[in-house]
């Protein structure tokens, strides 16, 4: 799928991951919603990218706001891709100091991480279908944010977990469904990763975090997330799969 020209939604697009991916799509010629909550880092990096990018403001959650940031991305012209970096990261016990986890904030992180997600995918979906194939066949690609937390989940992070393992287990069905519209559907999931959260933390936390990767020893760069959906968008063979990026690393129980 070519970038050039071409329109993409990229949900938590005002920074981190989203921020570098919406970067990366402008500088390769196309252009991009940044579908987000935080109206302030959005309108900042839409000015900063210029007319090739708009932001609108987006609760992931909501068919109506969803809605309302796919109207924009058609008015900028094809829709040829989503890239699904919304999300919410809390840390909390089963049973902690203050007794069971709540389950208000279990449902919440399930309905933003994977719910949202889901929502934004439909959405997409049903506008990519409609498209003019290109030459190869294709309508459009969608790559969703999972975490190898799907697969070696820490301590504290059971809704957290459970949100990202649903993006993972959902991502081959819908492939395999949206085969039949040549749209392309796959996951990432990424390792530890200099986003807003962790770089908010002292410098000691994060060179000890960065010394649990294998090689490199360090954090992930978003520049690197956004390397890896260039390639996806741009390798028609990828389908149906999640990646890791995380520099090999397992993490060990605590």
């Amino acid at each position: 799928m070519d970038i050039s020209n071409n329109v993409f939604v990229v949900t938590g697009g005002g920074s981190g991951l989203g921020a570098a991916t919406a970067r990366m799509i402008v500088a390769k010629g196309g252009k991009v919603v940044l579908a987000d909550v935080n109206k302030e880092a959005g309108e900042a990096l839409a000015a900063e990218l210029g007319a090739n990018a708009r932001f609108v403001a987006t609760d992931v959650t909501s068919e109506d706001s969803a809605q309302a940031a796919f109207a924009a991305a058609t008015e900028l012209g094809t829709l040829r891709g989503l890239v699904n970096c919304a999300g919410v990261a809390p840390a909390e016990k089963v049973v902690g100091r203050e007794g069971p986890h709540k389950l208000e904030s279990f449902a919440r992180t399930i309905n933003i991480n994977l719910v949202g997600s889901f929502n934004m995918i439909r959405l997409a979906a049903a506008i990519m279908s409609k498209n003019e194939p290109n030459a190869g066949g294709e309508r459009g690609v969608i790559v969703s944010t999972a975490s190898v937390a799907a697969f070696d989940g820490q301590l504290g992070q059971a809704g957290y977990a459970a949100s990202k393992g649903g993006v993972v287990a959902m991502t081959l069905p819908i492939a395999r469904e949206l085969s039949r519209s040549g749209i392309r559907v796959m996951t990432i999931a990424p390792g530890i990763m200099e986003t807003p959260m962790l770089l908010g933390m002292p410098a000691e936390v994060q060179d000890a975090l960065g010394k649990t990767v294998p090689f490199p020893a360090r954090m992930g760069k978003p520049a690197e997330f956004a390397a890896l959906v260039e390639h996806i968008f741009g390798n028609a063979y990828l389908n149906g799969e999640v990646i890791r990026l995380d520099g090999a690393i397992r993490m060990a129980a605590k």
